[in-house]
């Protein structure tokens, strides 16, 4: 048994191979298909540019669909995936449970994902990525991610089953980690999720054949959200693991209460699904009562469980540079963070993006009254590109630049570039979201080829703001754009042209070499004093209600009484 196991030098884990090869074949399938994903995404931003307009409407729709499909599921998963591998047997110290199933799982992931992509290229499928009915893709269309969702449930089953196993093999003493448990928090909500996308894609698989006569449109929409936007809560669950993981690497940090970051895991499970709903606040046929529970009173519990995130992993942070003495003013220690380190920079835009542009504009439009006025405009995608680009994306990467060296045991390739990454990539797709919400504030529709109307028979004129709003979504794209292909090159080539670490190495490229750290420590940081972060916390609550209440005076203007 012994010798189907590795220790990290760096971390001093003990590494289950089959565990490591898995967690590295899903890591680099993600990465591609970040790669394929991102490529149709900027032909869709230098589309809706209207002064550069680049692709015909058939091809924008294509690469809409192939977009959503690769950007916002296939890269996700896998690269999820591979860290449920991580959160357990490696952090627990475990071999990994059915090695032979995990590979079915990635078999069947890959292969999904392939048949879909073909079934969009074909294009006889281009339905984006909701694929709402009546619009109708071929059969393969729905059969790729149906087999997509097997292989990744048959990796939660994986991830669950080695959880038994170590606990009965007693690899480790008392609870899991808290990044474990955040993992099974987002195991958990994937099995919910893959259950009802199965409950509406399998009878949509047979509408396409012919087999069945016709499939409700609410309904399809009730349960595909369910799928869909609960899809989104697997990734926040996800990506908020990754910060605790980041703060215990690079600082030793441990959270302000454990048993209370672990309750706001728990509220996520409970609660984050009933944020579906918010996507279905203009449908006539549901009741004000099912729209107004979901979306008020059940999803606050969930945004409690976020806001409680958004304390305690700065607040973490702040608690352990203090203890380093970092203790001049409100903020040197955030001032004397490892800005230069990518591992450090990808956190910190991530947390910021993820609670002030994601956090703020998803209860705005989560509120039934104020979704009238952003229902199926750019303001949709804006809120996406907050959460899930700059949110779940830029957390992976962060985690990324540690993960890659310490699991391959190779220096990155470009280390100076890595450097900047995180910022191109941050603030250009966070401008980007930005303007893609000013745009939709301001009427910009969500899926029309041509915002500009100029071939339509009646002709409609935006504010001159939206024209401009979208112009500078492109231009911040194309910054996002090249801070994706410079993180690909550096896995990429670190893969396969990276140096071997060896026994004392020289620092790579950022300002402080990222140090392994008790990514599995337990406890609690012990204090409560972290006035930086506290402030940090009030100027977020400030600036929520200003939007929040600014949103409701927009509101009144464009729907005035007479």
């Amino acid at each position: 048994m012994n010798g189907e196991f590795r220790t990290c030098p760096d971390t001093g884990f003990k590494i289950h191979l089959p565990a490591d090869r898995l967690i590295k074949w899903n890591a680099v399938t993600s990465v591609v298909f970040l790669l394929v994903g991102g490529l149709f995404g900027l032909g869709v931003a230098l589309t809706r540019w209207p002064e550069v307009h680049l692709l015909p409407a058939e091809w924008f729709y294509l690469a809409l669909t192939a977009h959503g499909l690769d950007a916002l599921l296939v890269w996700i998963i896998f690269f999820e995936i591979a860290l449920l591998y991580f959160a357990s047997a490696v952090l627990l110290n475990s071999r990994l449970a059915g090695p032979k199933f995990a590979w079915l799982g990635y078999w069947l992931m890959l292969i999904g994902a392939a048949i879909t992509n073909v079934a969009v290229l074909r294009g006889d499928s281009s339905v984006m990525f909701t694929s709402y009915v009546p619009m109708k893709a071929a059969p393969d269309f729905y059969l790729g991610i149906i087999l997509f969702a097997v292989g990744a449930l048959i990796g939660c089953f994986v991830f669950f089953a080695t959880l038994y196993v170590a606990k009965k093999e007693r690899t480790y003493e008392g609870s899991v980690p808290l990044v474990t448990f955040g993992a099974l928090t987002a195991a958990i909500i994937a099995v919910f999720t893959i259950g009802a996308g199965a409950v509406i894609l399998v009878p949509t698989l047979f509408w396409s054949m012919d087999y069945i006569a016709s499939i409700d449109s609410v309904m399809y929409k009730v349960i595909w959200w369910g799928m869909g936007h609960s899809s989104q809560q697997i990734n926040v669950a996800a990506h908020i693991s990754c910060w605790y993981a980041i703060a215990a690497i690079l600082f030793g940090a441990k959270p302000l209460s454990e048993k209370v970051s672990r309750t706001a895991f728990f509220l996520y499970i409970l609660f984050l699904q009933l944020a579906s709903a918010h996507h279905l606040l203009v449908e006539p046929g549901l009741s004000s009562e099912y729209k107004i529970f979901n979306t008020s009173y059940a999803l606050y519990l969930a945004v409690l469980g976020s806001m409680i995130h958004g304390l305690t992993v700065p607040g973490a942070v702040e608690a352990a540079q203090r203890k380093k003495g970092f203790n001049k003013g409100l903020f040197e220690w955030l001032a004397k963070a490892p800005w230069g380190n990518p591992v450090f920079s990808g956190f910190a835009i991530s947390v910021v993006s993820f609670g002030f542009l994601g956090g703020i504009s998803g209860v705005m439009m989560g509120t039934e009254q104020l979704n009238l006025i952003t229902h199926n405009t750019m303001y949709v995608p804006g809120h996406f590109h907050a959460t899930v680009v700059t949110g779940t994306t830029l957390a992976f990467m962060a985690l990324a630049y540690w993960l890659v060296p310490t699991l391959w045991q190779k220096e990155l390739v470009l280390p100076g570039l890595a450097k900047w990454q995180p910022y191109l990539f941050g603030i250009g797709m966070s401008l980007a979201a930005l303007f893609q919400m000013g745009a939709g504030t301001l009427g910009a529709p969500r899926r029309h080829w041509d915002m500009t109307f100029a071939d339509a028979t009646l002709g409609f004129d935006f504010p001159a703001g939206v024209y401009l709003m979208m112009g500078l979504n492109g231009v911040a794209a194309v910054i996002g754009s090249l801070g994706a292909a410079i993180f690909i090159l550096n896995m990429v080539g670190t893969l396969l042209f990276g140096k071997p670490k060896v026994p004392a190495p020289a620092a790579p490229a950022p300002e402080e070499p990222v140090a392994a750290g008790p990514v599995s420590s337990y406890g609690s940081a012990g204090t409560m004093a972290v006035p930086g972060t506290f402030v940090l916390a009030m100027i977020f609550l400030t600036a929520f209600v200003l939007y929040y209440f600014v949103n409701w005076n927009y509101l009144a203007s464009v729907w005035g009484l007479s």
